[in-house]
């Protein structure tokens, strides 16, 4: 009798319940930028006027540029320096133990964020929101590591593009939903209980922990893997990390550059897109600015099956990158409408994202995945930072109740070209040193489950020339196991 987690239908339910582990914490992490022109407004408008059926004066928490791209940087400044820790633990621990702490965090950061609404025009405002965001950071980079720890377990070969695709579907569901409803809801209810609505929707993906556990312990139980993935375990040493090869640090810094100019742009694009263009609400804007997800959360699924078909993953990273450079061009320079642009960047975001994380096991082994995962988070989350950083230095640092002027935004947009242009250097050197050390990236999908299977079977002490047999020995049978799940 066949074991229910052998039967394809069970790894598709924890996907399912995997898959909404982020949706809450991704509806909440762009919620400053749907509501940007609350948290710069004023904290009083004693002289406001009506012109044309509108107030002159938005009543906000009263950030400027720089406080505000702040909530961003702590974010990915925070993401960067626990998700090293975090892989490693995971590896070390296990996913179970991960997924409870994590998904808590996020709850504990997003409600946090929301009770220092309650402070505006006082000294604990920023303290209290940056503290939250800190949390939240802490909770939401680490628990995509487990996400995508969990999914590589569960698909291999030809459905690992799919499943990342469909993950990252849910995931930009909850980016897309944000953009359409925070701001209608924040007009109906007020800023408070549009923070503490995103904090409540976090409390699903802590919901979805625990049945992803349940399930995921049942099937290893039944594939009798247990016993394997513990002993697995305690072989991960933190000196694993010199192992990680050249492909793999080329692939991170590509992934780095990537998105060093997704989401400082998106941060900042409702207001850009009110400041460069006229006619445009801020409603408009935001619904303009979540395009890129709109984009993303449409293609995502199909890019993934897609590429799982094609293989040539180092090819399209690098063409995503070459891509994404007239983007910025275009809003920097011309005033064709910001929705070509936004869309244009979703579907490059839709392709760089199935082709590069997913790109990811293939050149690590398996045993140390959780470990990669998270330098690979970190060292985006530090590009990321200091992106955000950058920006709001740009964009100066007073109150943002008049329009930042053009010439600001077109800094900011070579700075995001810049990037790019350095993705591209990236993506032509991880596709030369693919080349040389075999084509794993770029293989076709029959010959990439071939290396799937080999990099499942590689050991950690690969380079380890001191050891004894013995250990070599006992090293090679518990990575044989072809399990990283704990």
């Amino acid at each position: 009798m066949t074991q229910p987690a052998e039967k394809a239908y069970y790894r598709f339910v924890v996907l399912f319940f995997n898959c909404l582990l982020t949706f809450g914490s991704y509806f909440c992490f762009d919620i400053p930028s749907v509501l940007q022109d609350q948290f710069q407004g004023n904290l009083t408008c004693p002289n406001a006027t009506v012109i044309n059926g509108t107030v002159d004066c938005v009543l906000g928490l009263g950030m400027n540029p720089q406080q505000y791209n702040l909530l961003y940087a702590i974010y990915a400044w925070t993401n960067a320096v626990v998700v090293i820790m975090a892989g490693f633990l995971i590896d070390k621990l296990g996913n179970r133990i991960g997924i409870f702490l994590f998904s808590f965090l996020c709850v504990l950061g997003s409600s946090l964020f929301a009770l220092g609404s309650h402070f505006k025009g006082t000294p604990y405002l920023l303290p209290l929101m940056l503290t939250g965001r800190l949390l939240f950071g802490s909770g939401n980079g680490s628990l995509t590591i487990v996400q995508s720890r969990i999914t590589a377990f569960w698909f291999k070969g030809k459905e690992l593009a799919l499943a990342f695709g469909v993950t990252l579907a849910f995931s930009r569901l909850g980016s897309v939903l944000n953009f359409f409803l925070t701001q209608n809801f924040e007009e109906q209810y007020g800023m408070q209980w549009t923070l503490w609505g995103g904090a409540l929707l976090c409390v699903l993906g802590f919901v979805s922990a625990v049945l992803v556990s349940a399930l995921d312990k049942i099937g290893m139980r039944q594939l009798g893997l247990d016993g394997a993935i513990q002993e697995q375990s305690r072989k991960v040493r933190i000196q694993d990390v010199k192992l990680l090869s050249l492909r793999y640090w080329l692939l991170v810094l590509t992934i780095m550059f990537f998105y060093n100019g997704i989401f400082p742009f998106i941060a900042d694009a409702s207001k850009f897109i009110q400041d460069k263009y006229d006619g445009y609400s801020q409603k408009e804007a935001a619904y303009i600015a979540g395009a890129v997800y709109d984009s993303s959360l449409i293609l995502s699924a199909g890019v993934g099956i897609l590429i799982d078909y094609v293989g040539l993953r180092g090819v399209f990273a690098g063409a995503c990158a070459v891509l994404t450079l007239p983007v910025f061009g275009l809003l920097a320079f011309t005033f064709v409408p910001p929705l070509v642009s936004t869309i244009w960047l979703g579907v490059t975001y839709s392709f760089a994202a199935a082709s590069m994380w997913p790109s990811i096991p293939l050149v690590v082994p398996q045993a140390t995945l959780g470990t990669a995962m998270g330098l690979a988070t970190s060292v985006q989350m530090v590009g990321i930072g200091v992106s955000n950083l950058v920006v709001g230095q740009i964009l100066g640092n007073k109150s943002s109740e008049t329009k930042i002027p053009l010439w600001r935004w077109q800094r900011m947009m070579i700075f995001m070209l810049a990037n790019t242009i350095s993705c591209i250097v990236t993506s032509v050197l991880l596709n030369i040193a693919d080349h040389r050390q075999g084509g794993t990236l770029n293989k076709t999908t029959k010959r990439s489950e071939q290396a799937q299977r080999d990099s499942d079977r590689e050991p950690l002490n690969q380079g380890r020339e001191e050891q004894s047999e013995e250990e070599e020995q006992e090293e090679g049978e518990a990575v044989r196991s072809r399990s990283i799940n704990s």
